[in-house]
């Protein structure tokens, strides 16, 4: 006798399978990120991140109005800063006329209710290409933070709504906090990259803002003093909470697919909102299998982008985004 319960007649097409699918993307679950340079009609193809780009203001003011247009409606900006601006203390972050500072005020003339956040770190700004501030050969954890606490308060006055720290400093979330609490910049939120690894996917991101970490004797070849190992999942819980007890109102755990397991961890333990980034890498991977006919794009980039959300994922900053509003629209 046949079971009564057949669970393929709620697959027998895609009216059915569309109307019971438990998982669904829209534009409100995507955070997009974008490459800002100096210059004017600017438009610089990122080699190992094919399809997308470095904007100068003037372009990147049209990107935000398509962003927008496809119900795009969050942004997080990240800077490539000239060499001749670079130094060990990221003094240039703190320009009120810098090209963050310009890129806040760009997005918000063109498209005052697009969401902006911003990545508050100082490899773009460091001529060692490390996310703090360093000393014989070692990186400073408190000066750092509060450094960063300065720079987050120069993005508040710029007009952004949250600010976004990826650097991974022990401590730096309460003092962004009070920082921006004591300037008067109560509604300003953080999204803190909690659960940020040490990690092999970054690699085109860094070629795309030029913030590698430098080859120069006694100093940290890499950033595994402090961002995490990839050997631990329960470390990932106690970064979250602490951020959270910090003020945190976002966390994020980076890299996205080789980090699900963590990202449901996450989820399950805490009650904030829970970011993912699909990183560089991940987006470089599908693009260059893609160009060699061993994949299929489309197909896969819904797939991987699915499976964040399926594990729990509030927002999802994807170098997808775009692709997928149109893919799914």
């Amino acid at each position: 006798m046949y079971p009564l319960r057949r669970n393929r007649r709620l697959r027998t097409n895609e009216a059915i399978r569309s109307l019971v699918r438990e998982t669904v993307l829209t534009p409100n679950d995507f955070l997009v990120p974008l490459f800002v340079v100096e210059g004017k009609g600017v438009k610089d193809e990122i080699a190992s991140m094919p399809n997308y780009y470095r904007y100068s203001l003037d372009l990147l003011e049209n990107e935000v109005k398509e962003l927008w247009r496809l119900g795009l409606k969050s942004v997080l900006l990240f800077v490539k800063v000239p060499d001749n601006l670079k130094d060990n203390k990221g003094a240039e972050a703190l320009n009120p006329n810098g090209l963050m500072q310009r890129a806040i005020k760009t997005v918000k003339n063109v498209c005052p209710d697009m969401l902006v956040m911003t990545d508050v770190a100082l490899d773009p700004y460091s001529v060692y290409g490390h996310d703090g501030i360093i000393e014989n050969g070692q990186i400073i954890n408190d000066d750092t933070a509060e450094f960063l606490a300065e720079m987050s308060i120069s993005h508040a006055k710029a007009g952004a709504d949250f600010v976004a720290p990826s650097d991974m400093m022990d401590g730096r979330i309460l003092t962004i906090r009070e920082a921006l609490e004591d300037e008067g910049f109560i509604n300003t939120g953080i999204m803190s990259y909690s659960a940020k690894y040490a990690s092999a996917f970054y690699g085109p991101f860094r070629d795309a803002l030029d913030s590698a970490p430098v080859d120069v004797v006694d100093i940290p070849k890499d950033k595994k003093t402090y961002q995490m190992d990839f050997g631990n999942r329960f470390e990932a819980i106690r970064e979250t909470e602490m951020d959270i007890d910090e003020g945190a109102d976002i966390v994020m755990v980076k890299p996205g697919l080789s980090y699900l397991d963590i990202l449901r961890e996450i989820k399950n333990e805490v009650n904030v909102p829970v970011a993912v980034y699909q990183v560089s890498g991940e987006y470089a991977m599908i693009k260059a299998a893609a160009e060699k006919g061993w994949l299929n794009h489309d197909q896969v980039m819904l797939e991987t982008t699915m499976a964040f959300k399926r594990a729990g994922a509030d927002i999802i900053a994807s170098y997808f985004a775009k692709d997928l509003m149109k893919l799914i629209s």
